[in-house]
């Protein structure tokens, strides 16, 4: 399960509701105590209630509310749901998901309680019509009664089975948004709640502010998170030994209340023996792992910076063992100041451990900050900008291409009056293959550019991409800078603009590739290095098929995935792991034209 939204409601600053949607990575910026971490705690909250826990003083109190509410709304949904008395059913045939067909579920807390506990609800596109609305709630005996009543002829045996033929044999359901409780719920709506939770995905929070204590510090909170993480990878193991406990439990406790019956008949009438399996909580107090330092000293004695690389080193691993492994449960990292106490060689590492992540299948990234330098290399559209509104002091949260300048103003990000040539392209993944493209030349021949490192060059992607490309394209077109453009051939539109850039003075040039894409300038081996695939790539698609196209159908395949991964997803693995390892003589070999070392040596006289 995937993540979409979170609406939060009342809690803390936010009196009034306020939506938000994810991406595989989101970025929450803004000024310190605006109300980023809320949301980060507030999803800690909905999904564990562990790290942050709900207190008497979470309600806001401005709004003289008790009531605290926290929405989260999912897609790319579990594909059935086995009940206990193993009939499979699905969201969508019990009528539990939304119009637009995504899973939303809210949890009210009430406050005016020392220690608020949660309702869970549903809200759903559920039957209203009368005789139709509660169906979930029927037990086998009712829904039986309710079938014969209809004189329908389905068999009576299966609970979901039965509620699906009712249900077909309303002239009108009168669909309306509902909110169905599920925590306190009887019969089936509970049992379909208890498999919904073991699906949700596992969070894992990381707060900036978090102590030095061995036992709950930077380098245990990872740690913690790995034990979560293979917990999950387990989940049929576990399963399966939760079941033969459960049998043997139950067969005794049946040969107990069976003995009892021929002591004490009225006791045993009013006992029924059930069995109630450990929490995922449980099962992961069980389990330990640690850091220890050489020399003696413990880890919570060195610096903050020290202790934070645990932090930078957890991702960068996670993000490569996340690659090659296949059998997982979807998980959200939430990272507070990722930067904080961080050299910027340590960030960059993090940036790229993130965006790693949030490639993968099943992992979402949601990040904090309020520093210019991590903001602008970040994606665009990652970027959530919070701000109060000046009247009602109530926090705000945008998105969009219409952000950004707000976020310049705010964060203080400037354009680089180092740039002197622009370099445009369609998408962040071309900057990638650009950069490691020129990047393997410039080894082969210093004079060429080195474009990951020349700062005279800014990169300034025409689709999207990062904060800082969005402020040099909007600020250094006044400079005067000399633009480079160059387009993937695969849309013949691009012809166009590559003409009305070349008609410009100034020194513009502009050129389509000569090749499909810029993907298909990759050597096969650099991808078979990078992901243990080999394909064959060609200038052109093959049946409809391009590079990317064919390494998301055979990295899908090896991978194990239930699909194969989006266009998007592809170009953007490909850009992170197969192009920096391309090296000049894969180069010539993928183009013996020279095109690429042209483009470089065209981009090293533009700078002359």
């Amino acid at each position: 399960m995937r993540l979409k939204s979170v609406a939060v409601k009342n809690f803390r600053c936010y009196a009034q509701e306020v939506s938000v949607e994810f991406d595989d990575l989101t970025t929450f910026v803004g000024r310190n105590d605006i109300g980023k971490s809320t949301i980060l705690e507030a999803l800690e909250i909905f999904f564990n209630n562990s790290v942050v826990s709900i207190e008497k003083g979470d309600a806001c109190i401005h709004s003289g509310q008790d009531n605290v509410e926290i929405t989260c709304e999912f897609i790319e949904l579990p594909p059935s749901l086995t009940l206990d008395s193993g009939a499979e059913t699905t969201l969508q045939e019990e009528f539990l998901l939304t119009g637009n067909g995504s899973l939303k579920i809210r949890k009210i807390f009430n406050c005016s309680n020392k220690k608020p506990t949660a309702e869970i609800f549903v809200i759903a596109n559920h039957p209203a019509a009368a005789g139709f609305e509660n169906l979930l709630e029927l037990k086998e005996k009712e829904l039986q009664a309710r079938v014969k009543a209809l004189g329908l002829s389905v068999s009576l045996k299966g609970n979901p089975g039965m509620r699906k033929a009712i249900w077909a044999a309303s002239a009108d359901l009168q669909l309306t948004e509902t909110q169905l409780p599920v925590s306190k719920a009887k019969e089936d709506t509970k049992r379909i709640w208890e498999q919904i939770e073991g699906w949700l995905p596992m969070f894992a929070l990381f707060q900036s502010d978090r102590s030095s204590r061995d036992s709950d510090d930077e380098v245990q909170s990872p740690m913690k998170a790995a034990i979560t993480a293979a917990l999950a990878e387990v989940q049929e193991d576990i399963a399966r030994i939760q079941l033969k406990v459960q049998q043997k439990a139950e067969e005794i406790a049946r040969n107990t209340h069976e003995a009892l019956k021929t002591i004490e008949p009225g006791l045993a009438s009013e006992l029924t023996p059930e069995f109630t399996p450990p929490t995922q909580s449980k099962w992961q107090g069980l389990f330990s792992v640690g850091l220890n330092t050489d020399g003696g000293i413990p880890l919570n004695k060195r610096g903050s910076g020290v202790r934070r690389l645990v932090l930078v080193s957890f991702f960068k691993a996670e993000a490569e063992r996340r690659l090659k492994s296949s059998n997982r449960r979807s998980i959200i990292y939430a990272i507070e100041e990722p930067e904080t106490s961080q050299h910027p060689n340590y960030q960059r590492i993090l940036i790229e451990s993130f965006k790693s992540l949030s490639l993968e299948a099943g992992c979402q990234v949601i990040l904090t900050t309020h520093s210019p330098g991590f903001a602008a290399e970040l994606p665009g559209d990652s970027i959530r900008f919070v701000s109060r509104d000046a009247e009602t002091a109530q926090p705000t949260i945008q998105a969009g291409a219409d952000v950004f300048g707000i976020v310049t103003d705010t964060l203080g990000v400037t354009p680089d009056n180092r740039v002197r040539l622009l370099f445009c392209v369609e998408g962040p993944t071309d900057v990638a293959a650009f950069k490691a493209l020129s990047k393997a030349l410039h080894a082969e021949d210093n004079t060429l550019p080195d474009l990951e490192s020349d700062e005279r060059v800014a990169f300034i992607v025409l689709g999207g991409g990062t904060l800082k490309h969005w402020v040099n394209e909007n600020y250094l077109r006044a400079l005067n800078r000399r633009e480079i453009h160059i387009y993937d051939r695969d849309v013949p539109a691009y012809a166009e603009a590559v003409n009305a850039v070349n008609a410009r003075a100034k020194g513009c040039w502009a050129a389509q590739t000569l090749k499909h894409e810029v993907e298909s300038y990759l050597h096969p081996d650099a991808i078979h290095e990078a992901f243990g695939v080999m394909i064959d790539v060609t200038d052109h698609p093959v049946g409809g098929k391009a590079t990317p196209k064919v390494f998301a159908e055979a990295y899908s395949l090896a991978q194990r995935f239930d699909g194969v991964m989006k266009d998007n997803a592809a170009k953007a693995r490909l850009a992170e792991r197969a192009f920096p390892l391309m090296t000049a003589a894969r180069i010539h070999k993928r183009d013996p034209e020279g095109e690429v070392v042209g483009w470089m040596r065209r981009i090293r006289d533009m700078l002359q």
